[in-house]
């Protein structure tokens, strides 16, 4: 949360039907935004688990990148980042990460290739709310006299995620159905056009929908009309996203950390871990071969007290290895979760380790994520 006061947020287009709705506003990323309704967290939680939640991420930055004649904007925006952007088949997305020159992770985004065949010189980004304005000046700065970006700032962003979030947005779009994951593409539903994509951030299966901003009220009240669909805060958009295992930029990636340090190596294909050809590849290169001198890790804690952020994390001596970035409980497991860093040598599944929890040490050990099997539709 920031600091910055309630005279200078700015809203989304659904502010007027959060307030309408009785949620806790609180501001994020510049932006005044739904905290909870209420319902309150654990119960929004756990419908998103059950059935299926409406979250705004209006907040988010959208942006399409064009080519300049002659330019393959795959090859050209490959420059910036890790990820294979050239393998893209159309209507593909890609999660990757943008790098400063030592490989530090400046935001991570998701990247879709464009279906139809007049699109194929651009690409679509959404990138994190708090980063989007460095991010497109980073873009546009790198990508000089190579392509254009040009700011969505007209059009909102839905998530709906949860095991019925495709019955329901399929009886407002019926073709949603033909997207498989991490997918996406543009729909036309009466007189506005969608840009819906496969994917989200809680480890369920669900869709983000781009809608025009003057329409994002509509579709909120179309969707939220149906009977298996709650309003959802960031409440339990944080606890969601950290039991799928799942990064907070700022939190538990940022431009210290690399994604070979992060544990997202599996976001940089095997063409790209040898050719390299991106920001701080060689650094990367180093850790990969060599191996990182840190890890983020699954921590499990025992018994029920949660290790928040910042919390130090000692190994069964009590020499401190490292912290935690992200700490809740969490309320499918009924019990604490946290990630955080330790030094690689504890960084092994099982590994015991305490977390000095008000003044002492609690113990806990290293556990694999997520921390709840994901339920992507595949």
């Amino acid at each position: 949360m920031t600091e910055t006061t309630d005279a200078v947020l700015r809203k989304t287009p659904l502010y007027a039907l959060h307030v309408a709705l009785g949620a806790k506003m609180v501001p994020f990323a510049n932006y005044s935004m739904p905290v909870n309704y209420p319902a309150g967290i654990l119960k929004e939680h756990l419908h998103t688990r059950e059935k299926a939640g409406l979250f705004d991420v209006s907040h988010m930055g959208q942006a399409m990148l064009t080519a300049l004649p002659g330019i393959d904007i795959a090859a050209a925006f490959e420059a910036l980042v890790p990820g294979a952007i050239s393998e893209l088949k159309p209507g593909q997305m890609r999660y990757t990460t943008l790098l400063n020159a030592q490989g530090g992770i400046l935001d991570d985004l998701m990247v879709t290739r464009p279906v139809r065949p007049e699109h194929q010189h651009q690409l679509f980004l959404v990138v994190n709310a708090g980063r989007k304005q460095e991010d497109f000046a980073h873009i546009e700065a790198a990508l000089d006299g190579k392509a254009t970006l040009a700011r969505m700032e007209d059009r909102a962003l839905l998530a709906l995620q949860g095991p019925t979030a495709a019955k329901v947005l399929a009886r407002l779009v019926p073709e949603v159905v033909e997207l498989s994951f991490m997918h996406g593409r543009r729909f036309r539903a009466g007189t506005d056009e969608l840009i819906i994509s496969r994917c989200g951030y809680t480890g369920e299966d669900g869709f983000e929908i781009s809608v025009p901003a003057n329409a994002a009220e509509s579709w909120a009240q179309r969707l939220l009309a149906e009977p298996e669909a709650a309003p959802i805060g960031l409440g339990a958009r944080d606890s969601l996203r950290l039991e799928a295992g799942l990064c907070l930029y700022g939190h538990d990636i940022d431009e210290t950390t690399t994604p070979v340090e992060a544990n997202l190596l599996w976001s940089i294909s095997k063409r790209r871990r040898e050719a390299g050809g991106f920001p701080g590849s060689t650094i990367i290169q180093a850790q990969i071969k060599d191996g990182p001198k840190r890890l983020r890790v699954g921590i499990r804690p025992e018994g029920r007290a949660p290790a928040r952020e910042g919390t130090i994390i000692l190994d069964a001596n009590n020499a401190e290895i490292g912290h935690v970035t992200s700490g809740t409980f969490s309320p499918t497991l009924n019990a604490p979760i946290a990630m955080g860093y330790v030094a690689a040598s504890h960084a092994a599944d099982g590994s015991p380790i305490n977390l000095m929890v008000r003044g002492k040490p609690l113990a806990a050990h290293v556990v694999p994520m997520p921390f709840i099997p994901k339920r992507f539709h595949r």
